[in-house]
């Protein structure tokens, strides 16, 4: 719903709040539904109200808890029957600045003194965690803490023992220390948040004294959407590519016209270098998995010409496609979605044109446009839209635009075999087949929550319930990471089976879209055959749960030689095989023992 895209209108979104909730859920959205625990420091209807929008526009169906007012502290150590049955997928502990109760006020006060009380603070909020943690083993998303908007003593304040400010940034820093070392732990950055607002819009006296908000009422969307993008990330809806026109978008002037020399970019004009540091910021983006694109109405040759410029900091290597001709840029991007093997929606375009942007809103309603008159507002609207907001970072996020280009030379190398099993073989592919050992479990934790085409249940996991699973005797897991002469693919595939008796009900499949159609699943079935022997399993049961997105893989089963048992009337279907009789399909993946 545009009305709430970033940027958005904070003051219209809780004026008309009621009825874009009403809207939504009428839309007929198959949504993913999740039970958020908000935990609170203050009021949080609006909040709640605000968050539940944005999460029905992200694709998730929310049912919420609230604690009562302030009671934050006794639902996380002491529960509640309420809380305990509710059992959240994930809880956001609503606290902020007006909840440290340690604050310095004595000038006197040395420094061993300041650190105990900031440390007792601390250990205030570890409690909550932890105890959380403990009780229901789902990711927890906790604010940080804004500053003050008046200050006693001026500039002192920020880092005088007796300074409100320094002791709020040393709490900031102790909180950052703590997320990193636990997994699950995500900090919303309120602190960014109100000095982005502006204190004196955050801060609003009347709205805590006669309601008990902790903020102005006006940024409660501004808070609410960036939540919402933190659950979003869990959940793997994410965007994965930033496509981008190329003149006046990556440089300053038309490639075709002023040629290579008479582009700007570049620490030679104030022009240039805004380009350069747009470039620069872009680029970045490709260090956390991102995949970038281009989608410029150009000939191919001055495309390259202007990404090969010297003073360019992006190069034509650093793009996974390149779509500079004159074709309608939805076109474009729909070609690109199709050779990536993504959906549209995985694209975020960024034109100067505003013109193109309407035309691809129009076309390709579920892409995301930024349209922008300067690159620094390109720049703002792309980081503050959340659409690649970061919650883990794995190897293969790292490797990602790697690996897409290494596909695209995999796709190339395709067109000159006569058969699709002489090219197979060409590949010289090789797999390690293996448990969830601890290397993978973020790896596996991201593609159970991002996988959505080659997913027979698409079940989410969090990373706690995949590390529960690994040292599960009651059931197999399986992860798959396959490599070939072109490079690795990383971990790929995903199995989750539940031991019943003698028989194994498989509860999740997934496979990544970058290894569509190269026998890996042939491969996993195989271990996963000779695995369930091992337990004394002669049955396998496979369940199909149809979605909008998965329907390639609605007789997957069959292909795999199981026999249906039941199929509803919307398309979901149940099957099985006796492995008594099984032999091994895989014939063009070495599978290599992992010790080896």
């Amino acid at each position: 719903m545009k009305e709430l895209d970033f940027p958005f209108d904070g003051n219209e979104i809780m004026r008309k709040k009621l009825a874009l909730r009403k809207k939504m859920l009428s839309d007929g959205t198959a949504r993913l539904k999740k039970k958020i625990a908000v935990l609170g420091g203050s009021t949080t209807s609006h909040v709640v109200a605000a968050l539940e929008l944005f999460l029905l526009n992200f694709g998730i169906e929310p049912v919420f808890y609230q604690s009562e007012y302030n009671k934050f502290f006794e639902d996380a150590l002491f529960g509640s029957k309420e809380l305990d049955s509710f059992s959240p997928d994930i809880i956001y502990i609503h606290t902020t600045s007006r909840n440290l109760t340690m604050l310095p006020d004595d000038p006197a006060e040395i420094p061993q003194q300041a650190e105990t009380r900031l440390n007792e603070q601390f250990s205030v909020f570890k409690q909550v965690w932890e105890s959380l943690s403990q009780r229901f083993s789902c990711p927890i998303i906790q604010n940080n803490f804004e500053l003050p908007l008046c200050r006693r003593t001026g500039s002192y304040d920020g880092w005088g023992t007796a300074g409100h400010a320094a002791f709020i940034n040393r709490m900031n820093v102790m909180l950052s220390d703590y997320a990193r070392s636990r997994s699950s732990f995500y900090i919303n950055d309120i602190n960014y948040l109100s000095a982005v607002c502006g204190l004196e819009k955050w801060h609003d006296p009347e709205a805590w004294y006669l309601y008990k908000y902790a903020m102005s009422t006006s940024v409660i969307p501004d808070l609410a959407y960036s939540i919402a993008c933190i659950i979003k990330s869990v959940y793997g809806k994410n965007h994965k590519v930033i496509d981008l026109d190329l003149d006046n978008t990556l440089w300053g002037g038309v490639i075709g016209d002023d040629g290579q020399e008479g582009i700007e970019i570049g620490q030679e004009t104030p022009v240039g270098q805004s380009f350069a540091e747009f470039q620069s910021f872009i680029k970045g983006y490709k260090n956390f998995g991102v995949l970038l694109a281009v989608c410029s109405k150009n000939d191919k040759e001055n495309a390259l010409l202007g990404l090969e410029h010297p003073f360019g900091v992006l190069k034509p290597q650093d793009f996974v496609s390149i779509k500079a001709n004159w074709l309608p840029k939805d076109q474009n991007i729909a070609d690109s979605a199709n050779e990536l093997s993504l959906g549209a929606d995985s694209f975020v375009f960024i034109d100067d044109n505003p013109a193109e942007c309407a035309i691809i809103e129009g076309q390709l309603p579920m892409v995301k446009t930024i349209s922008f008159s300067d690159v620094h507002e390109a720049m703002y609207k792309l980081s503050r839209g959340g659409y690649f907001e970061v919650t883990a970072v794995s190897a293969d996020d790292i490797r990602r635009s790697e690996m897409y280009a290494a596909n695209a030379q995999r796709t190339a190398l395709q067109k000159s075999f006569a058969s699709y099993e002489e090219y197979l073989i060409s590949l010289e592919m090789n797999a390690v087949i293996c448990g969830f050992e601890p290397v993978y479990i973020q790896r596996i934790t991201q593609l159970t929550n991002k996988s959505n085409q080659f997913n027979l249940t698409t079940r989410r996991y969090t990373e706690n319930e995949i590390r529960d699973l690994s040292s599960d005797s009651g059931h197999i897991c399986l992860c798959g990471q396959l490599s070939d002469k072109f490079g690795d693919n990383g971990i790929v595939s995903v199995v989750i089976g539940r031991i019943n008796g003698s028989q194994l009900d498989i509860e999740l499949w997934l496979m990544s879209c970058r290894v569509l159609k190269r026998d890996m699943e042939l491969a996993m079935l195989d271990e996963l055959v000779r695995l369930a022997r091992l337990r004394g399993i002669d049955r396998i049961n496979g369940y199909y749960y149809k979605t909008a997105k998965n329907s390639m893989v609605a007789e997957l089963y069959g292909s795999f030689g199981f026999e249906l048992d039941n199929r509803s009337e919307n398309g979901d279907s149940v099957w099985h095989m006796n492995i008594d009789s099984y032999k091994k399909k895989n014939k063009v993946i070495n599978v290599k023992d992992k010790e080896k």
